[in-house]
């Protein structure tokens, strides 16, 4: 089927559907999408054996695999035996079993994340980059051609717009800005979107002309939503281009990073994809700063810790990345999966699934977390956050099939059970609260049995060894927190390293996160446990667009939206009360996130007050990048443009960059 809408090219040719045209006589029209270059993306056959071409992984790789992996295992094998001699001052019992059970799968979880964090913090300490590909340094025209995506569903046209010039301006700053081209790939639905889309991407294009191709087109159907998206773009013009770089709705990527990716994809001809790591920016709200100081201080070492143990076998997430388009058009075609939603149907966490496939195939998924100017927006609130967690909950249950289905690599296997595992934890979480309070409450309401065997002349009595418990709560807190620690100290460090003030604000910023994130982890626990139930049953997240503004929520929403959370840490506090105070104590942190889920939500949604914004601030905050200032400036420019009406060619052009 014909794409709906027809825009402007590289050389200055108008759109066939564009409104009547101002001053635009004697121009010559043509379609807007350039001449069309055929790739076939076969779809794969899961069940398939990985390629004879086996990528092999590098001798680092393996030391820090079976570092990080023996350190979580030895340090979850601690935890059980001492949990384990707090619990069995008499034979254990059945429900005691469970508890044990259930709280060493749910420290393990965390202990695996610290010890990757572990890992990437001695890797940083030891060189300043934990690159699994080298990236050439210098800045020339790459010999492959590359195409800039924006994938878009109901996005605002303004935002995407001066993203696109911003980052042409840059490109022709570094006089590389012949080695790409745009096109914005819209699934957007209905005509109102595609003509608001159409006349901002028309003057984008008329703005650009000889700077930088900018193509549009909206897909008459959406079929399989942003894997088909891109697919389609595959199967239509990727024989043009050997790379190209996906980017999100709220992605920003500078001329420099672009270039240097497509650079490092020359010199790495196995290379498959690159894999950027993205710093959160843009947020107002106390919830989007929280997710931004945290990014930022501790997702150094969280990146590199990933980066360094998988090796040549990563991970994708699904944008701000450059991918080799020979590879991923005969590697990454996905397939159906048979039944319906939310386990059968089309593979909604593509990204996860087409690096399995291009390892599987013997290319290269590496990430580059070294390399600065990368940059995406985040949930502005939490009920925001939760909308994109439940969709994202879907997508990684689904990939239970996959696992069983699909013959990868144990790399590959690894990454996918690790997504899947994100979720379940906290339904594995959540059992072990229930259990434990069952437990508690049956300590306070039954007497114990002292006398276990007939022929014995003594009671045994139910002492609990209190050095064994606080041994295990001291030594649960440190894994806990090990990674913020980290994070913290390679901070202070790099803020020493350059001369830059401000290491008092970090302490007090890992601080206060620390205490939010406390009281907001029971909320995500909870709304990620309905979530696996429901998917569970089969029930279906749907596809909705994000929303990106810090325009806050009202109480009477936020009730509505937390009144579960806030009943359940109600119950719970009632339960502690009846069990003794002793239990009141150690559960707090769970009461009082959930009972005060309401105030939390709608407070952490407003924007951060004067102390706090000072504390949470990042780099980014205190010292915008270039790419990001001009990229706000543009956005002004292109809402008061929309705001006026429909941009034509007899506009005056936007203001270009000094």
């Amino acid at each position: 089927m014909k794409d709906r809408i027809y825009m402007k090219t590289r050389s200055g040719a108008s759109s066939k559907g564009a409104r009547r045209q101002r001053g635009g006589a004697g121009r010559r029209r043509m379609p807007m999408l350039p001449v069309e270059q055929a790739m076939a993306m076969p779809v794969q056959r899961l069940e398939a054996r990985p390629a004879e071409l086996r990528l092999e992984a590098g001798r680092a790789a393996i030391v820090w695999r079976s570092g990080v992996f023996g350190a979580a295992g030895l340090l979850t094998a601690g935890f059980a035996y001492e949990l384990y001699r707090v619990l069995s001052f008499g034979a254990l019992t059945p429900i005691e079993t469970v508890f044990l059970i259930l709280s060493t799968i749910a420290f393990g979880w965390v202990a695996l994340g610290s010890a990757s964090a572990t890992a990437g913090y001695f890797a940083l300490a030891r060189s300043a980059s934990a690159d699994t590909v080298e990236v050439p340094a210098e800045i020339r025209t790459p010999v492959g051609r590359t195409a800039l995506l924006f994938p878009v569903y109901h996005e605002e046209p303004a935002r995407i717009a001066a993203t696109i010039q911003a980052l042409a301006e840059d490109l022709e700053r570094l006089g590389v800005n012949r080695g790409f081209d745009v096109f914005v790939l819209s699934d957007s639905r209905g005509p109102e979107a595609g003509e608001e889309e159409l006349a901002v991407f028309q003057a984008l294009a008329r703005s650009l002309a000889g700077t930088l191709g900018v193509y549009y087109r909206q897909r008459p159907e959406n079929t399989a939503k942003k894997a088909g998206n891109i697919a389609d773009w595959v199967e239509r013009f990727g024989g043009g281009y050997p790379y190209f770089v996906i980017l999100d709705g709220d992605s920003v990527m500078s001329g420099e990073m672009v270039t240097r990716l497509a650079l490092a994809m020359d010199a790495a001809p196995r290379a498959g994809l690159l894999q950027s790591v993205p710093r959160l920016v843009g947020g107002r709200s106390l919830f989007a700063r929280l997710q931004q100081f945290a990014g930022a201080v501790y997702g150094p070492a969280v990146a590199a810790g990933l980066s360094v143990w998988s090796g040549g076998q990563g991970n994708y997430w699904g944008h701000n990345a450059i991918i080799r388009t020979e590879a991923f058009a005969a590697a990454a075609g996905l397939p159906e999966l048979p039944g319906r939603a939310p386990f059968g149907g089309h593979i909604r966490s593509h990204d996860f699934v087409e690096a399995a496939l291009l390892v599987k195939a013997g290319w290269g998924v590496h990430m580059v977390p070294s390399l600065e100017g990368s940059y995406e927006g985040c949930p502005p609130t939490l009920p925001d956050l939760i909308v994109r967690d439940r969709r994202w909950c879907q997508g990684n249950l689904q990939h239970i099939g996959v696992l069983v289905r699909t013959r990868l690599t144990a790399m590959s296997r690894v990454h996918l059970t690790m997504g899947v595992l994100s979720y379940l934890i906290s339904a594995v979480w959540a059992a072990t609260l229930v259990v434990g309070m069952v437990l508690t409450l049956q300590s306070s309401q039954f007497l114990p049995s002292y006398f276990h065997d007939g022929k014995t002349l003594f009671p045994i009595w139910p002492v609990i060894d209190p050095g064994a418990a606080l041994r295990l709560f001291v030594a649960t807190m440190a894994v806990v927190m090990l990674p913020k620690v980290l994070g913290a100290l390679l901070e202070l460090e790099r803020m020493r390293r350059v001369g830059e003030r401000g290491r008092a604000r970090i302490v007090a910023g890992v601080l206060a996160e620390a205490v939010l994130s406390i009281l907001l982890a029971p909320i995500f626990m909870v709304t990620q446990t309905i979530a696996v139930v429901q998917i569970l049953m089969r029930h279906d997240s749907g596809w909705k667009p994000q929303r990106r503004d810090d325009s806050g929520i009202l109480i009477g929403d936020a009730a509505r939206l937390h009144a579960l959370h806030t009943l359940i840490g109600i119950g719970v506090l009632v339960a502690c009360l009846k069990a003794g105070q002793g239990s009141t104590a150690w559960m707090a942190p769970i009461i009082l996130g959930l009972s005060l889920s309401i105030l939390l939500s709608w407070y952490t949604a407003r924007p951060a007050g004067r102390v706090l914004a000072h504390a949470l601030a990042t780099r980014e905050d205190t010292q915008r990048p270039a790419i990001l200032r001009r990229t706000d400036e543009l956005h002004v420019v292109w809402q008061e443009r929309a705001e006026r009406g429909t941009p034509e060619p007899g506009d005056e052009p936007l203001p270009r960059a000094a």
